[in-house]
């Protein structure tokens, strides 16, 4: 099989285990080019954020098995057609509770095509703890630096271009109740998810040596059994951190669906 035909089937199987594994969380792919995760802390107007970009192109349940809800919904942008899962409010993705989970194990495993984090201007540093968690486990993401007419209000002045430097991703200002700046967030998405623009995110490395070396021994073997995987050392964290649902995942092999192929599709 020559070089060409063999990447459009490594393609198609990415694609495939994606839309396996979005079945498995009650969603599917069907009909849309990209995924869109929406996450954030609660009251930083992450759930505006979604009916402004989905408007009345929506649909709610529950997460199978959980009694969380689950709010999807959609819009089309520059041609291209975007599903996106509006993730529980939550401060942190340690899966302490079940809205915890369900944000962190779609992250994880759902395969996002793109990550949006919804931060409050006005008490930025309160939601850093979550945009760093997210940063730790997947690359693809925007940083929707939102109620910056709040954070005037209160004088508050937020350089976002300089906390985009600083994170590595996109970080666009927004005020989403009065529909400023949702066109600047939906083209960072665009280019995000099509790889016009390459995130390279910002990833705390405060461990000691000898943490450090169990870290990237235990990462080592993870990245040689999933070589696709992009964030080995956040997983090998977590099993040193004795976390049940990683240690199953693994067992499971959940992380064979976690197919970052899925995204090349979208490149040529």
């Amino acid at each position: 099989m020559s070089d060409i035909g063999s990447s459009s089937l490594d393609q198609t199987e990415g694609l495939k285990t994606q839309n396996d594994r979005l079945k498995q969380l009650g969603l599917d792919k069907k009909d849309f080019d990209f995924i869109i995760a929406l996450a954030g802390n609660p009251n930083t107007g992450k759930s505006t954020v979604f009916n402004n970009l989905t408007g009345l192109h929506q649909h709610t349940g529950n997460w199978p098995g959980k009694t969380v809800t689950q709010a999807t919904g959609s819009y089309e942008f520059k041609g291209y057609r975007y599903k996106v899962v509006d993730l529980p409010g939550t401060y942190s993705l340690l899966a302490i509770s079940e809205d915890e989970e369900v944000a962190r194990d779609f992250i994880l495993f759902g395969g996002p095509d793109v990550t949006v984090i919804v931060v409050d201007a006005t008490v930025l540093e309160r939601n850093l703890n979550l945009a760093l968690q997210v940063l730790e486990i997947t690359n693809n993401v925007v940083v929707d630096l939102n109620l910056v007419d709040e954070a005037e209000r209160h004088k508050i002045d937020v350089d976002h271009e300089y906390l985009s430097e600083l994170l590595g991703v996109p970080v666009v200002p927004t005020s989403a109740r009065y529909d400023k700046g949702m066109d600047e967030l939906m083209l960072a998405i665009h280019k995000v998810a099509t790889g016009e623009t390459k995130c390279k995110p910002y990833r705390i490395k405060t461990e000691s040596p000898m943490l450090g070396q169990a870290l990237d021994t235990l990462a080592e073997k993870i990245e040689t059994i999933y070589p696709q995987l992009l964030n080995a050392r956040w997983i090998a964290m977590r099993l040193l951190d004795g976390d049940e649902r990683i240690i199953q995942a693994l067992r499971d092999d959940e992380f064979a669906m976690r197919d970052d192929s899925m995204l090349e599709s979208h490149k040529g």
